[in-house]
């Protein structure tokens, strides 16, 4: 049922604005099953400070519109208390989310409750708020929290996160060390691992990161790395993602180099990247990329 109001919901959508459900936002996805991102539902990431309506809008709409069932989890932050009148809520009322439940526990005793997933076992969509990643993974790793946010994406729902948030969904947690943020590798390396063989790294630009994700790729060359600046972010469908957003994704792949010896390349609003085959789908071929070898 969630699928078909989901599937419902968009094609109103799109004849709302005058297109064909062929033509809408989603006909980008890959068919075939994937082997980076989630074999149902979707992933909204942002690299912080998200403020931009259409990032708001398209998160909701993929949960299936303003009264879709929206769980939100600040657990992340600094606080030991987190309620509905979280602060965090106003953005999202504002955008037109109507049904918002806080989630949150410093406990992993009660994170692996029944009592406490209970509005997880009926959410459309669940959001990671920011703050430092490896309290996620403290708190919610390996408990029932867990295996009811998975299931969230296996039903075809939506997971998301800004910042912190945007970071836990990867597979290698960056910056997930407790003694501070500047640590690319450090005691906690685990994300939930909605996207695999993955790292993800935000406020890229804004905070001059840009070169930081290349130590971690060097270290785990299997892996993909996404750095996002802040109020931008990917809509991920399979093994394929479009950027939104006013700034870039970049990415972090050590079979692609720019120019002589550049190991990263921008990605802007609109663009389709494929995780899988890791190059890009829109638009192609992307000028001065070319798929060699990172130089040593």
């Amino acid at each position: 049922m969630l699928v078909l109001a989901r599937l419902i919901f968009l094609t109103v959508a799109a004849g709302a604005l005058g297109v064909t459900p062929a033509a809408s936002q989603l006909s980008w996805e890959r068919a075939d099953s994937p082997v980076v991102g989630p074999e149902n539902g979707s992933l909204v990431v942002v690299g912080g400070a998200m403020r931009s309506p259409e990032l708001f809008e398209r998160f909701i709409q993929l949960a299936g519109g303003p009264d879709a069932d929206i769980v939100l989890i600040p657990t992340a932050g600094e606080e030991d208390d987190y309620d509905n009148s979280y602060r965090g809520l106003e953005a999202w009322r504002a955008n037109g989310a109507r049904n918002l439940t806080v989630l949150h526990t410093r406990d992993q005793v009660v994170a692996d409750t029944d009592e406490f997933v209970e509005p997880l076992r009926t959410a459309d969509a669940v959001f990671f708020f920011g703050g430092r990643q490896w309290r996620l993974v403290d708190i919610y790793g390996d408990t029932k929290t867990e295996e009811e946010l998975q299931k969230v994406l296996d039903r075809g729902g939506v997971i998301g996160g800004s910042s912190a948030g945007a970071s836990i969904l990867a597979s290698f947690l960056v910056r997930g060390d407790t003694s501070g943020n500047d640590i690319m590798m450090g005691d906690h390396q685990r994300g939930f691992g909605y996207l695999r063989n993955v790292g993800i790294d935000q406020h890229l630009l804004r905070r001059n990161r840009q070169f930081d994700m290349i130590e971690v790729i060097e270290a785990h060359p299997e892996l993909l790395g996404i750095g996002l600046d802040e109020d931008t972010g990917i809509v991920v469908r399979g093994d394929r993602f479009q950027v939104m957003g006013p700034s870039y994704a970049v990415i972090y792949d050590n079979q692609s180099t720019t120019g002589e010896n550049g190991k990263f390349f921008f990605l802007s609003s609109g663009q389709i990247y494929d995780m899988g085959e890791r190059q890009v789908v829109q638009p192609q071929p992307l000028q001065n990329v070319e798929q060699r070898p990172w130089p040593n």
